[in-house]
């Protein structure tokens, strides 16, 4: 009968580091191999190439080349609408190479909906705040975010290999966080156009 305990600690570590994919696809994946060849993480059978050198290689170059891009103005924006269907891929993937005591079926399944489903939240959230971003400085808050996003993703995915429950926390509470920010500033972005309005007519 497998361990209750570990297949829990192999869910949570799946969907923590899927979140990640929602802001950069490729740095969980570098830190999971790392992780692997450090010898942290026991990947599912046909998964062990994560942590291979040539895909630590691929992963360290990819994930350099995304966080670099992210901090030019306005292409960060069109990186957010390209990386949401390719990070909740990309979460699925992570989620499935780390569950490995459980039925394929019902990992699979697991995988897409948690992991898939984690990677889409944190991906509109993040396409939500660079908008936002955009909207509010013309672009030019958007490195200051998109460099917040990588430092927070880097250390997320420590966080989550090491402390997969806290990283399942971190994971809420971002969401929560991400959401509350959003909604203040729409709201105040609505009142400030009807009490324009109002000074104009009076």
């Amino acid at each position: 009968m497998p361990d209750v305990l570990q297949i829990l600690i192999q869910v949570m570590l799946g969907i923590a580091l899927s979140a990640v994919c929602g802001y950069r696809i490729f740095v969980p994946f570098l830190a999971m191999g790392i992780a692997g060849m450090a010898g942290y993480i026991q990947f599912a059978d046909g998964f062990a190439w994560i942590s291979s050198w040539p895909a630590l290689l691929v992963f360290g170059v990819a994930t350099i080349l995304e966080i670099a891009a992210y901090f030019i103005p306005h292409i960060d924006n069109i990186l957010n609408a390209i990386a949401l269907p390719a990070g909740a891929v990309a979460g699925i993937i992570v989620a499935a190479s780390v569950i490995s005591d459980m039925d394929p079926m019902l990992k699979w399944t697991l995988a897409i909906i948690a992991g898939g489903g984690a990677a889409t939240v944190t991906g509109l959230l993040s396409n939500g705040v660079h908008q936002l971003s955009t909207a509010v400085s013309a672009g030019f808050a958007n490195p200051v975010v998109s460099g917040a996003e990588s430092v927070g993703t880097v250390a997320a995915s420590v966080i989550s290999i090491a402390m997969p429950i806290v990283g399942v926390a971190l994971f809420v509470m971002v969401v929560v966080v991400s959401i509350l920010i959003i909604r203040r500033f729409r709201k105040r972005k609505k009142v400030v156009p009807a009490n324009s309005g109002k000074s104009g007519a009076s």
